[in-house]
């Protein structure tokens, strides 16, 4: 179980949507973060993925360390959050 989950997402982006569906359907909380309406988070989401693409999901475990998935991928989002 994860200890903190962060989706950096945007207003217009469906894959946003998706991840979120998915965490909550698994019944787990998260933070959001809108860039649309946050903007000035914008550098800490690039930073984290290299990419300047949303869902920009950070997940946070128990040791601390990180895994930063970038887009919809349930072959990355569904291990790290197992």
């Amino acid at each position: 179980m994860p200890k903190n989950i962060t989706i950096f997402t945007t207003n217009t982006c469906g894959y946003c949507v998706m991840v979120k569906k998915y965490l909550t359907a698994k019944g787990l909380g998260y933070e959001e973060v809108n860039l649309d309406q946050s903007p000035h988070r914008q550098a800490e989401a690039l930073s984290l993925s290299g990419a300047m693409t949303v869902p920009v999901t950070v997940v946070t475990k128990n040791d601390d360390t990180r895994e930063v998935i970038v887009g919809y991928n349930l072959a990355r989002l569904a291990p790290a959050v197992a």
